[in-house]
């Protein structure tokens, strides 16, 4: 470990590659747009932002529910399709905005608390959400009616994840040190996963083989199968807010209230150079769709975006993007990156 340690002190800093301004309050989540360099910022501010990746500029106004009083923004979701963006707030709703005009399309009530995280099935008809009044609620996006509540014993919600299939659905929350597997369908718990600390983020591999999770410092690696940890990363010193899987499920992004963001080689289980540092809390992380870019937001009001191509490419391992190469995308993002 302490060979590692004194490499990682050797390594020269990494610097963003745009620093993304406007946001009045937490940048506390983001998501990339299909096709163009887009990518959509929320805020406890209360807004959701538009931005042009290249330039760092916004793109028309901030989004606003303009039938409601402004609450402050906690997760959003792209809809597989990417048309469709799903958030959750502090005004207790979860709402669908349209991509494409930036407006509210609709508004889904039943919490009866802040609505923290929010995943949409991988065919789109199905939004789960987690809340602070303990539930995980599953809405049909056709009729916007809750047709699953599950209580899930966590104090607050604060994550909640659709595996691959949509089978099963991953909660973690305050007061309880766990990350527990749900049936999708019936809301009947599978799996209780005990850990150190409150489980803050998950995710699963593109197969639902593996399950990552994120707490206070280590993140832990589970055989969905048997549900046995098989690998531990560690390196964060503080709770980790969020983390991002690249599409070929080879590289990791996590973000942490230590005032960083990692990047993992998942072949490894270990750190791709040095953490990227910020002037405060991480919250969110995003990888782009072909993984050579990692956007995350912060506490300081702000998003940067990284170069991940080059950070690979300074630690010697390109070929961990190697899988989602396609000429078109090299070519297009050759100039920027």
């Amino acid at each position: 470990m302490s060979s590692q340690t004194s490499k990682k002190q050797q390594t020269p800093a990494v610097t963003p590659i745009k620093e993304i301004r406007g946001h009045t309050n937490r940048v506390r989540g983001v998501v990339h747009l299909p096709g163009r360099r887009r990518i959509i910022t929320c805020s406890l501010d209360g807004s959701l932002r538009l931005w042009d990746l290249e330039s760092g500029a916004q793109i028309g106004e901030d989004w606003n529910d303009e039938e409601e009083e402004k609450s402050g923004v906690r997760d959003i979701a792209l809809s597989p399709n990417g048309k469709t963006l799903v958030s959750g707030s502090s005004d207790k709703k979860v709402k669908l905005w349209d991509v494409k005009t930036g407006k509210v399309i609709q508004r889904w009530t039943g919490h009866t608390d802040c609505v923290t995280s929010v995943c949409w099935s991988a065919g789109g008809d199905r939004v789960v959400s987690g809340s602070w009044d303990g539930t995980a609620r599953v809405w049909n996006v056709k009729t916007g009616k809750t047709i699953l509540e599950i209580n899930t014993g966590h104090k607050t919600v604060w994550a909640v994840k659709y595996s691959p299939d949509n089978t099963q659905i991953a909660t973690g929350g305050f007061n309880e040190s766990v990350a527990k597997i749900w049936d999708a369908k019936t809301g009947k718990l599978i799996k209780t996963l005990g850990h150190d600390k409150t489980v803050l983020s998950f995710t699963w591999t593109s197969e639902g083989k593996k399950l990552i999770t994120a707490s206070h410092g280590p993140m832990r690696i589970f055989d969905t199968a048997t549900w046995e940890q098989i690998a531990i990363l560690e390196g964060h010193n503080d709770w980790i807010n969020a983390i991002s899987l690249s599409r070929n499920d080879r590289l990791l992004a996590s973000a942490s209230d230590d005032n960083t963001a990692w990047i993992w080689n998942l072949d490894t289980n270990l750190p791709v150079g040095p953490p990227l540092q910020h002037k405060h809390w991480v919250y969110s992380a995003a990888f782009s769709a072909n993984g050579r870019v990692l956007v995350t937001g912060s506490k300081d009001k702000n998003a940067y975006a990284w170069d991940v191509h080059a950070i690979l490419k300074q630690a010697g391992l390109e070929d961990l993007l190697q899988p989602l190469y396609d000429v078109n995308l090299l070519v297009s993002h050759y100039k920027l990156y």
